[in-house]
């Protein structure tokens, strides 16, 4: 029998790319509502009824809303798989990203709640936990988070605005301090301290680079790049989808060469003469930061993927 998905939010970026990927798997039904029904308390009820997990792709108020309404069904109510920022911090909400620790994605198979997460905080995450749990990176060290993204992560406004060419080449946000992802990044990189994130949007449609200055003769032990590099290699060895990869400091990096793929690639751009370095997570924004990392969560919560996200031991335990 098949396994029966809906997709609250289907028509936004995120949705589309879920439903577009479904389609390529075998095994699954894809619920509908039509257009009309698509905000019908009742109709999300009946059609949840029917559903084995519910895929949230919708703004943080409706998915509160939505769980409400999936809640209410009782003990057959779906799993549910939350792309919105609502549940990342949450209680009782198991956090979807399998390569972040040993046992992480044998409880994502389990869970009955799981929450996507963030793109800038798939590549910020990724970065750091591994370097927090080896005990190179202080977790109350004053970091700093500097990225750059696709519009395409910027919801229907901000497309429009690139597409139709009103929006400028490159801008700085969230110069307030409060991005929706901080909080993710501070709990499941294991910080100590609020990390300060400055995100930046450019003139293009998708790719993500996610960059950590560091200055090494202030980490214990003053460590070379070469050791931040091989605490990320065994990390991540045997991941499917995150690649560390050598950082030569004569190239340049840009944030699209990833796109159209779920992987994610590490590197260390290290001058261990001036005891600096620079950790870059490179993917693309829609792909492990979104809708394929949907995918990835949801084959392990149908129990499509037994294998775990990666090989290593003795990498730290999940959450």
């Amino acid at each position: 029998m098949p396994a029966k998905i809906y997709i609250d939010g289907e028509s936004g970026t995120t949705g589309l790319g879920i439903r577009t990927r479904l389609k390529t798997q075998p095994g699954i039904e894809l619920l509908a509502l039509p257009q009309s029904q698509r905000k019908d308390p009742g109709a999300k009820k009946a059609l949840m009824e029917h559903a084995d997990i519910v895929v949230l792709c919708v703004p943080d108020e409706a998915a509160r809303e939505s769980i409400a309404i999936a809640a209410s069904i009782g003990e057959k109510s779906p799993r549910v798989l939350d792309a919105s920022t609502a549940h990342r911090v949450a209680k009782e909400w198991t956090y979807g990203f399998p390569e972040l620790a040993h046992g992480q994605a044998e409880a994502i198979a389990k869970a009955r709640f799981v929450a996507n997460p963030g793109c800038y905080a798939t590549g910020a995450i990724a970065l750091l936990r591994p370097l927090v749990d080896k005990g190179l990176l202080p977790a109350d060290y004053p970091i700093s988070i500097h990225a750059v993204s696709g519009y395409s992560g910027g919801g229907k406004t901000m497309i429009a605005d690139y597409e139709r060419g009103a929006a400028p080449a490159f801008e700085a946000y969230a110069l307030g301090l409060e991005h929706k992802h901080v909080p993710e990044i501070e709990r499941y990189a294991r910080l100590a301290r609020r990390p300060i994130f400055a995100p930046s949007v450019g003139n293009f449609a998708q790719g993500m680079l996610v960059c950590v200055p560091l200055f090494l003769d202030d980490l214990p032990g003053k460590p070379k790049g070469a050791d931040l590099e091989a605490a990320l290699a065994a990390r991540y060895a045997g991941s499917a989808f995150v690649k560390v990869m050598p950082g030569d400091a004569s190239e340049k990096i840009e944030p699209r060469s990833l796109n159209g793929t779920d992987d994610l690639e590490l590197r260390v751009f290290a001058n261990d003469s001036r005891a600096q370095a620079i950790l870059v997570a490179r993917l693309d924004n829609l792909g492990k930061g979104a809708s394929g990392a949907a995918l990835q969560n949801l084959r392990l919560m149908l129990q499509y993927d037994q294998q775990p996200a990666y090989t290593a031991t003795g990498a730290g335990i999940a959450g």
